[in-house]
Order: C-alpha cells, then structure tokens, then sequence
C-alpha cells in the first residue's frame, strides 16, 4: 500500500508543479498586459499578475508540503488569491460597462 502512496504524492506533486507553471504563465500574460494598458485596466492587469505570482507560488509550496490547507498561512495565502480574481472580475466588469457607456458602439447602418 506505501507504493501506491508514493506514487500518489509523486503524481500530486508534479500536478501542483505543472500548475505552478500555468499560473505563472498567467502572470506573464497580464504582465504584458498591464504594461499595454492604461488607467484602470493597468491597474487591474498588474494586481492579476502579482496574484498569479503568488498562486504560482502558493502551488509550489503546496508541491513540497502536501496539502494546500497546511500550513494555515498557504490556506490564506490562497484564499487572498481568489479573493483577487475575484475583485478582478468584478472591477473589469465596471470598466467595460463605463467604457461602453461613454463610447457606444456606432451605428453601423448609417454611413458616416
């Protein structure tokens, strides 16, 4: 049975280590993103990129102790994460309905 276990750890690990990865590739994208942008969306962009840093991070930790709820500062630490996607959703929402608000589209059936 300890085989299994260890094989099980192993394949954990090296998931929460693949993750690692793609969260840090978030983290590039909205980075070049973020430098792209202006105003809010910059903002916005930067905060997503330093979150997924940290989620990245949370997860290469998680990889080494095994549980993401242990210790309880990985918990928080991730629970904060989310929490950032979270506001991140929300307040790009806000900025694309300002946006559309104070440039609506053009009326594509009449010419200019």
């Amino acid at each position: 049975m300890s085989g299994q276990t260890g094989i099980l750890m192993e394949l954990t690990s090296s998931g929460n280590l693949l993750e690692a990865v793609l969260w840090l590739l978030f983290a590039g994208v909205f980075s070049v993103l973020g430098w792209r942008a202006c105003g809010r969306k910059r903002r916005l962009f930067t905060v997503l990129a330093a979150a997924f840093v940290l989620f990245g991070c949370s997860d290469l930790i998680e990889a080494r102790t095994g549980a993401w709820w242990r210790p309880l500062w990985l918990l928080l630490l991730k629970a904060g994460c989310i929490g950032a996607f979270g506001y991140a959703l929300w307040e790009y929402r806000r900025i694309q309905k300002s946006e559309h608000s104070r440039c609506p589209p053009p009326d594509l059936r009449q010419p200019p």
